[in-house]
């Protein structure tokens, strides 16, 4: 059998591109973020004491943010909130408290124009060092001078999705950021640059909603797993297609169910692109569970939101609660399609808290 070439090598997520054509450097609305693959190294990150900024909230009316002008409107009654009346680069630390406490109430919070998006990289990243350290990712691109940006861009390649699609049966790919390293992201940010008028939506479910609507035998054993999260799989697909890599894969067990440090809700923390093995299942086991559990969280259409998104919008949510997946729905039958184009940024947290001490 004939080995991969690069060429037959499919994008490992659809959005995430593994270099920029000249096409795309003309389009662009925001040039000074395309992503750049410059070669530096990155060390694992040593382990850290986080204290989460909400528990730092003494009075949950919180009155900082209504004195800024907040106005809260629900996308379902549980999950994903737009917020406007505030902007984010005007908050004091208090009310950056505040909103981090909202956050893991609501989940999901959605910003319309806001003046962070044109403050510049160094601004963004300030904002978001005050809720957690920075991700490096090992192998997307980022932003030169400032390595903490994980660029998301689709770039209208045709040819490219056609060929993701003829192994693919769709585009999503529900995922929880970067649940490999030891202490994965609490408060992830995505800032939106460019984009189609309508299309391209993120969808967000909720993983302790999810986990409440098991069964208690259900429960019960998934309380009492644990999963190994490894980017090895992307690390070695990176390479098969010629991209960069800027880190060794990192390897970590962390249990099924976490306990969240500031609402003490038990959430699922699956996903269908980290997880490479359930510890003590075999292997016939462990793929049916986590087959069923995924399907669990991608068809509960109950305890989802969809996120719209609008230009020099902002959303933040909390990567320990939910799980999420992009939507590639806006390309045409013509030979364009609309650039989409966002950043990411992620604050490590809190190692993954065990339902019980003894796993």
């Amino acid at each position: 059998m004939p080995s991969a070439t690069k060429e037959e090598v499919i994008s490992y997520d659809i959005n995430v591109p593994y270099k920029i054509t000249d096409d795309t450097r003309n389009k662009v609305k925001y040039p000074e973020y395309i992503p750049s693959w410059d070669k530096v190294w990155f060390e694992p990150l040593p382990p850290f004491e986080f204290q989460d900024p909400a528990l730092r909230v003494k009075d949950n009316s919180l009155p900082e943010l209504h004195k800024a002008g907040i106005k809260v409107t629900n996308i379902t009654p549980k999950l994903g909130s737009y917020v406007s009346g505030i902007q984010l680069n005007q908050l004091n630390d208090v009310a950056k408290d505040e909103l981090a406490w909202l956050i893991t109430q609501r989940r999901v919070l959605a910003f319309h124009d806001q003046d962070l998006i044109d403050d510049g990289p160094a601004t963004q990243q300030g904002f978001m060092n005050y809720y957690g350290k920075p991700n490096y990712q090992p192998v997307s691109g980022s932003i030169k001078d400032h390595p903490g940006f994980h660029i998301i861009q689709r770039d209208g390649n045709k040819d490219e999705l056609t060929r993701f699609l003829d192994q693919k049966s769709t585009t999503t790919l529900w995922h929880q950021d970067v649940s490999y390293e030891i202490q994965p992201p609490g408060y992830v940010m995505l800032g939106f640059l460019q984009g189609p008028d309508n299309g391209g939506d993120t969808v967000f479910a909720s993983t302790d909603t999810a986990y409440k609507l098991l069964s208690p035998i259900m429960q019960e054993l998934v309380d009492n797993l644990q999963a190994v999260h490894t980017s090895s799989k992307m690390i070695n697909h990176t390479r098969l297609a010629g991209g960069l890599v800027r880190k060794d894969s990192v390897d970590t067990v962390h249990p099924i169910v976490r306990v969240h440090p500031v609402t003490g809700e038990k959430c699922l923390f699956v996903n269908a692109e980290f997880i490479s093995k359930i510890i003590g299942l075999k292997e016939t086991e462990q793929k049916m569970l986590l087959e069923f559990l995924m399907q669990h969280i991608i068809m509960g259409h109950d305890f989802q939101a969809r996120i719209s998104w609008a230009p020099r919008s902002i959303v933040i949510f909390d990567n320990r609660s939910t799980c999420h997946t992009a939507v590639v729905d806006y390309v045409d039958d013509g030979e364009n399609s609309t650039v989409r184009h966002l950043f990411r940024l992620a604050a490590m947290a809190e190692k993954p808290i065990p339902v019980s001490r003894d796993i």
